[in-house]
């Protein structure tokens, strides 16, 4: 059995008492260590589940799937994601190719940053798509995610926007680290929010539509601190 495991937002602790059982009793078990991070790293998730860990990072996934796979049809092996396991279409993926190998799969489900978001008082379902901003090499500079922020704007939509690590003066919310100890947002223009330290990662950033609910503009005035006045 294929167990794909979602981790939670924040520690070794938001695991799900149904996935804690699986890591511990699982023959194999693999932390997907690229799509995003945990606050705590690789040793501090061994010294709590008790088991040791094989990072699998991109390649792995990607390109050696059949070695996560491999006698997953007698033996279980646990595959660990940060977030919810459907949160990248790379696990759903691994779950397409467990299925043509023959092996079976369960999915345990955990919060997401898509559903967590809200801790920010916007609405979720006034969010539009969702979007990745990676960060630029002088070889690569992929700008795809600006054309799906003003369709989200036109239709009068936010949009979250995750990031690897518009208009200057749009308004934006900041976020990090949702659900840890350590989380902190402002709200601020895009200018801005260049000027702004959020600490370590994760990092989100949500482009707020023109039109914001009035209770979502009095939830970013009166709870969400700001660089200047919700406008």
């Amino acid at each position: 059995m294929l167990y794909v495991v979602g981790l939670g937002l924040s520690d070794v602790k938001d695991i799900t008492v149904k996935g804690l059982e699986v890591v511990r009793r699982a023959d194999r078990v693999y932390l997907e260590a690229y799509t995003s991070i945990l606050c705590d790293g690789k040793e501090a998730l061994e010294q709590f589940y008790g088991r040791d860990l094989i990072i699998a990072d991109r390649d792995l996934v990607e390109q050696r799937s059949s070695e996560i796979l491999e006698a997953a049809d007698v033996k279980d092996v646990a595959f660990l994601v940060v977030g919810d396991p459907f949160g990248a279409t790379t696990h759903t993926d691994l779950v397409l190719r467990a299925k043509e190998a023959g092996v079976e799969c369960k999915v345990i489900h955990n919060a997401s940053i898509l559903s967590a978001i809200g801790c920010c008082g916007l609405q979720l379902y006034s969010f539009g798509e969702t979007v990745s901003i990676p960060f630029w090499t002088d070889s690569w500079k992929p700008d795809s995610f600006y054309n799906k922020i003003v369709e989200n704007k036109c239709r009068g939509l936010h949009t979250l926007c995750l990031l690897g690590a518009l208009k200057a003066d749009s308004l934006c919310v900041g976020v990090a680290r949702v659900g840890s100890d350590s989380q902190k947002m402002v709200v601020c223009s895009i200018e801005q929010m260049t000027a702004v330290d959020l600490g370590p990662p994760l990092h989100s950033l949500i482009i707020c539509s023109d039109q914001l609910h009035p209770l979502e503009a009095e939830y970013l005035e009166k709870l969400v601190p700001t660089v200047k006045p919700v406008t």
